[in-house]
Protein backbone atom coordinates (compact mmCIF):
# COMPACT_ATOMS: atom_id res chain seq x y z
CA UNK A 1 0.00 0.00 0.00
CA UNK A 2 1.26 3.09 -0.91
CA UNK A 3 -0.43 6.89 0.39
CA UNK A 4 0.91 9.71 -1.06
CA UNK A 5 0.31 13.68 -0.32
CA UNK A 6 1.10 16.55 -2.74
CA UNK A 7 1.77 19.88 -1.59
CA UNK A 8 2.67 23.42 -2.95
CA UNK A 9 0.28 24.64 -5.17
CA UNK A 10 -1.01 27.64 -5.09
CA UNK A 11 -2.23 31.06 -7.54
CA UNK A 12 0.65 32.66 -9.28
CA UNK A 13 1.09 34.88 -12.32
CA UNK A 14 1.77 33.63 -15.88
CA UNK A 15 5.69 33.69 -16.06
CA UNK A 16 5.85 32.42 -12.49
CA UNK A 17 7.08 29.57 -10.70
CA UNK A 18 6.27 26.84 -8.32
CA UNK A 19 7.30 23.88 -6.75
CA UNK A 20 5.26 21.02 -6.04
CA UNK A 21 5.81 18.17 -3.58
CA UNK A 22 4.63 14.57 -3.29
CA UNK A 23 5.08 12.92 0.04
CA UNK A 24 4.90 8.86 -0.14
CA UNK A 25 4.36 6.24 2.77
CA UNK A 26 4.19 2.92 1.98
CA UNK A 27 6.52 0.95 -0.20
CA UNK A 28 7.95 4.17 -2.34
CA UNK A 29 10.67 2.65 -3.96
CA UNK A 30 8.85 2.65 -7.47
CA UNK A 31 8.67 4.59 -10.82
CA UNK A 32 6.42 7.50 -9.62
CA UNK A 33 4.33 10.21 -12.31
CA UNK A 34 2.68 13.66 -12.35
CA UNK A 35 -0.65 14.55 -13.86
CA UNK A 36 -3.01 17.34 -14.34
CA UNK A 37 -6.60 17.63 -14.89
CA UNK A 38 -8.11 20.99 -15.54
CA UNK A 39 -11.18 21.95 -14.60
CA UNK A 40 -14.55 21.34 -16.62
CA UNK A 41 -16.69 18.46 -17.39
CA UNK A 42 -15.42 16.26 -19.77
CA UNK A 43 -11.56 17.00 -19.20
CA UNK A 44 -8.96 13.92 -18.98
CA UNK A 45 -6.23 13.05 -16.64
CA UNK A 46 -2.94 14.29 -18.74
CA UNK A 47 0.51 13.25 -18.19
CA UNK A 48 3.20 15.76 -17.01
CA UNK A 49 6.22 14.18 -16.30
CA UNK A 50 7.23 10.74 -14.09
CA UNK A 51 10.38 9.55 -13.11
CA UNK A 52 11.76 5.65 -12.23
CA UNK A 53 12.45 4.67 -9.19
CA UNK A 54 16.46 5.60 -9.08
CA UNK A 55 16.09 8.52 -11.13
CA UNK A 56 17.73 7.14 -14.32
CA UNK A 57 14.50 7.62 -16.66
CA UNK A 58 12.51 10.37 -16.83
CA UNK A 59 9.81 11.39 -19.55
CA UNK A 60 8.34 14.48 -19.57
CA UNK A 61 5.08 15.77 -21.59
CA UNK A 62 5.74 17.79 -24.97
CA UNK A 63 3.80 20.78 -23.40
CA UNK A 64 6.11 20.93 -20.31
CA UNK A 65 9.49 19.99 -21.63
CA UNK A 66 12.01 22.84 -20.77
CA UNK A 67 9.63 24.68 -18.49
CA UNK A 68 8.92 21.34 -15.59
CA UNK A 69 11.49 19.48 -13.83
CA UNK A 70 10.72 16.18 -11.71
CA UNK A 71 12.94 14.96 -9.43
CA UNK A 72 13.09 12.71 -6.28
CA UNK A 73 14.72 11.95 -2.96
CA UNK A 74 14.54 8.96 -1.84
CA UNK A 75 15.70 9.10 1.18
CA UNK A 76 12.65 11.41 2.15
CA UNK A 77 10.49 9.55 0.46
CA UNK A 78 9.43 12.48 -1.95
CA UNK A 79 9.01 13.55 -5.34
CA UNK A 80 9.05 16.76 -6.54
CA UNK A 81 8.10 18.80 -9.43
CA UNK A 82 9.65 22.57 -10.10
CA UNK A 83 6.88 24.56 -12.48
CA UNK A 84 8.79 27.26 -14.49
CA UNK A 85 7.41 30.01 -17.31
CA UNK A 86 4.24 29.09 -15.89
CA UNK A 87 0.89 29.69 -18.20
CA UNK A 88 -2.50 30.25 -17.85
CA UNK A 89 -2.99 26.82 -19.92
CA UNK A 90 -0.79 25.17 -16.73
CA UNK A 91 -3.79 25.95 -14.63
CA UNK A 92 -5.43 22.36 -13.07
CA UNK A 93 -5.09 20.52 -10.21
CA UNK A 94 -1.94 17.93 -10.07
CA UNK A 95 -1.84 14.70 -9.12
CA UNK A 96 1.12 12.56 -8.37
CA UNK A 97 1.17 8.66 -8.79
CA UNK A 98 2.81 5.74 -8.17
CA UNK A 99 3.39 2.39 -10.02
CA UNK A 100 4.40 3.24 -13.71
CA UNK A 101 6.48 5.56 -15.60
CA UNK A 102 4.36 6.09 -19.17
CA UNK A 103 1.97 8.33 -19.97
CA UNK A 104 -1.51 6.42 -19.12
CA UNK A 105 -2.75 7.37 -16.20
CA UNK A 106 -4.57 3.69 -16.03
CA UNK A 107 -0.97 2.39 -15.62
CA UNK A 108 -0.63 3.99 -12.10
CA UNK A 109 -1.76 1.55 -9.13
CA UNK A 110 -1.88 4.77 -6.42
CA UNK A 111 -2.77 8.25 -6.56
CA UNK A 112 -2.77 11.27 -4.07
CA UNK A 113 -5.57 13.56 -3.59
CA UNK A 114 -4.64 16.70 -5.93
CA UNK A 115 -3.02 20.51 -5.40
CA UNK A 116 -4.37 23.23 -7.51
CA UNK A 117 -2.40 25.50 -9.23
CA UNK A 118 -3.83 28.58 -11.18
CA UNK A 119 -2.20 30.47 -13.10
CA UNK A 120 -3.16 34.40 -14.00
CA UNK A 121 -2.95 36.25 -17.30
Amino acid sequence: QVELVESGGGSVQAGGSLRLSCAASGRTFRPMGWFRQATGSGSAREFVAAIGPKSLNIVYADSVKGRFTVSRDNAANTVYLEMNRLKPEDTAAYYCAAGSLGPNAGSYEYWGQGTQVTVSS
